[in-house]
Order: C-alpha cells, then structure tokens, then sequence
C-alpha cells in the first residue's frame, strides 16, 4: 500500500513541474488557457498534498513517528491553493500571484531538491 501512495504522490505532483512553470513564467496571465491550466495545476498540487500526508517520513526527526519538517510543506500547500483560488476570484491578483509563486518555489523546487538527496526514494531511481 504504501508504495501505491508514494507512487500517486509522485504521478500527481510531476506533472506540476512544468504546468508551474508555465503558469508562472510562460504564459499569459488571466487568460483562458491560464485559468483552465491553472485550475488542472491547483487540483494536482493540492490532492498530491494531501496524498503526502499519508507518506512516512523516513529522514530526519519525526513527530508522532511520522511527520517530518517536509510535511510543514504539505500543509502550506493544502492552506496556500484554495486562499489563492479565492483570491483570484475576488480579484486580487497580486495575492494570488504571490502565493503561487510562494508555492511553486517552496513547495515544489525547494522540496524536489530535498527528494533528491540520498536516502530518499526519487535519488535511489534517478541515481543509483
């Protein structure tokens, strides 16, 4: 079981890498095929949060022999997408622009370089 939860996890939260980067670098913003992206990315990102929730911490400390300092991220992300979705509706986009961005950096490029260090899963496929 626990193998198909880090594989979801992992299938959900690939494709944001570049849906983010499109989305924040690339195209044009408030329109259609933003919105349309961006509504795929947020539910990606967001179920791939909650998904990780259920995945063991295995480096560093744990609380309740479980949560590690990455599920901080996690939690960010279950709090962040819906207040930007929000935000984005009532117009206020620098908001919005913030908090995704927020995300995008922390929460995907920043935890993606913790998975890549030894010990972790996606080193032991990429690396060795």
């Amino acid at each position: 079981m626990y193998e198909f939860i880090r594989d979801l996890h992992l299938y959900t939260i690939a494709p944001c890498l570049p849906l983010g980067f499109y989305l924040i670098v690339v195209s044009g913003k408030g329109g259609v095929l933003h919105k349309k992206i961006g509504y795929v990315y947020m539910v990606l990102i967001f179920f791939s949060a909650i998904v990780s929730l259920f995945l063991k911490a295995y480096v560093g400390p744990t609380f309740l022999n479980h949560f590690g300092w990455i599920h901080l991220l996690s939690f960010l992300t279950i709090w962040t997408v819906p207040r930007s979705l929000i935000a984005a509706k009532k117009g206020n986009i620098p908001r919005h622009k913030r908090s995704m961005k927020l995300l995008y950096w922390t929460g995907l490029l920043l935890a993606g370089l913790f998975t890549l260090m030894p010990g972790r899963y996606l080193h032991s496929v990429l690396f060795e």
